[in-house]
């Protein structure tokens, strides 16, 4: 059973989406355009996480399209973790179309300041997603992660899901990687801390990426993390301003040598707690 554990959909007029960098992902994704991919590359389930949009009404659509799509077996959706109604926004979203698929919540955290959550109000917005029984998944930039290690650590109990192995700069090379390692080393000694291997290739460069400019970044990840808390992503379609799904998927097998069957379904079936 292989997993992708971190894809989105969206539609061309997602705020986000705007400006001439992000043209060619500017169009409508749908479930028959991922199911191609799935066929080709192996893939059994995936996880679809929230696409930026930053709206309730997208995770209702989410779950409801989840519900009604075999392959996907959890989404992640978005809630703002400040918001007053937080707790009755998550019970909602539960209660209609497809609620028994909401696995985790995101809001997101990289478009804050570095010691967003360290804040009161954002962590107490965390303890209500915990309290939910859901994952708290954490989408940052690398100035963020000393932050998420103190949370991890504060926080002992939740379980939490850092996307895109923190988004090292994978385009500098050997000074990028020397960073990353020192701020997401505290992050792995945190055991309830699992980190998505997603999202490498829009840290590479784009249009020049190499198989070899991503192995020490996913070598690293195994050395810190262990394959039992990693879980494989497509983050499918960012992934095409860089690399098709199946490039992505060949390039991550031929670092690992083959598909470690926690990091490609063991650790997302455990930590999502997946019905498959």
């Amino acid at each position: 059973m292989i997993i992708d554990a971190h894809h989105h959909f969206w539609t061309a007029d997602y705020a986000w989406l705007a400006g001439d960098l992000l043209a060619p992902i500017r169009r409508d994704y749908t479930v028959e355009d991922l199911r191609v991919h799935l066929r080709a590359a192996g893939v059994d389930r995936t996880v679809l996480v929230e696409a930026g949009r930053c709206a309730d009404e997208e995770t209702r659509s989410f779950l409801a399209l989840a519900a009604a799509t075999p392959e996907i077996a959890g989404v992640v959706g978005w809630a703002s973790l400040t918001g007053p109604a937080l707790a009755d926004t998550l019970a909602a979203h539960r209660a209609g179309p497809g609620g028994h698929l909401l696995v985790g919540v995101r809001d997101q955290a990289q478009a804050q300041p570095d010691e967003w959550l360290d804040r009161a109000d954002v962590r107490a917005g965390l303890a209500t997603v915990a309290g939910a029984g859901l994952v708290n998944e954490l989408v940052v930039r690398p100035g963020q992660l000393p932050s998420v290690a103190r949370l991890a650590a504060d926080l002992d109990e939740p379980q939490f899901v850092l996307d895109h192995l923190g988004k090292p700069r994978v385009a500098a090379g050997a000074e990028g990687l020397t960073e990353w390692r020192s701020l997401i080393a505290p992050v792995a000694a945190r055991p309830n801390v699992v980190a998505k291997l997603s999202g490498l290739v829009a840290e590479a460069d784009w249009a020049g990426w190499t198989v070899d400019d991503l192995r020490p970044f996913v070598e690293t990840a195994v050395e810190l993390f262990g394959t039992d808390r990693l879980m494989y992503g497509s983050d499918w379609p960012v992934c095409e301003l860089a690399a098709s799904y199946e490039q992505v998927m060949e390039a991550v097998v031929t670092i690992l040598g083959g598909h470690p069957a926690d990091l490609f379904g063991g650790t997302a079936t455990r930590v999502y707690q997946l019905e498959i």
